[in-house]
């Protein structure tokens, strides 16, 4: 083999090495991401209560800390002002579980007795989400999800 092919072959290894391991570090560095999310509101009837349930994956590579939830009416002050992190510190937590590489499974599920349906604002409610990876970086989705309150 010529001195010349050798050189450009091992300038090109070398390059694509470079690029390899730089898209690696890059993906090592995403927030995490939320897919599939789902909001199933099922009102209470008679003496039978009723339920919220929001389920959503939730990839991160350093591994899922934890997801936090809140419903909340679309006619509400968080229409108007955006929802922050900072808002949804204490809200509830979803459990999760592991659904397959470094995604896990997180659902909320919440009773609502017949008091709570009444107290309640009728119409669209959407659902936020926290996503916090063990590694501190967040996503926040302040519409994963929709339901109806009617």
């Amino acid at each position: 083999m010529s001195r010349r092919i050798v050189l450009s072959v091992t300038a090109g290894v070398v390059v694509l090495a470079g690029a390899g391991a730089f898209a690696l570090a890059h993906a090592g560095d995403q927030p995490p991401a939320l897919a599939h999310s789902t909001a199933r509101y099922t009102a209470p009837d008679g003496d039978r209560d009723g339920s919220l349930t929001f389920t959503t994956d939730v990839t991160a590579s350093s591994d899922v800390k934890n997801v936090k939830v809140l419903a909340w009416p679309a006619n509400s002050s968080f229409a108007k002002k955006e929802l922050t992190a900072k808002d949804m510190a204490a809200t509830e937590p979803a459990v999760c579980k592991p659904a397959g590489g470094d995604t896990e499974r997180c659902t909320y599920r919440v009773t609502v007795t017949g008091e709570d349906a009444d107290g309640s604002p009728r119409g669209l409610w959407h659902v936020a989400v926290l996503a916090t990876a063990e590694d501190g970086d967040t996503t926040l989705d302040t519409k994963a999800a929709d339901f109806t309150v009617a």
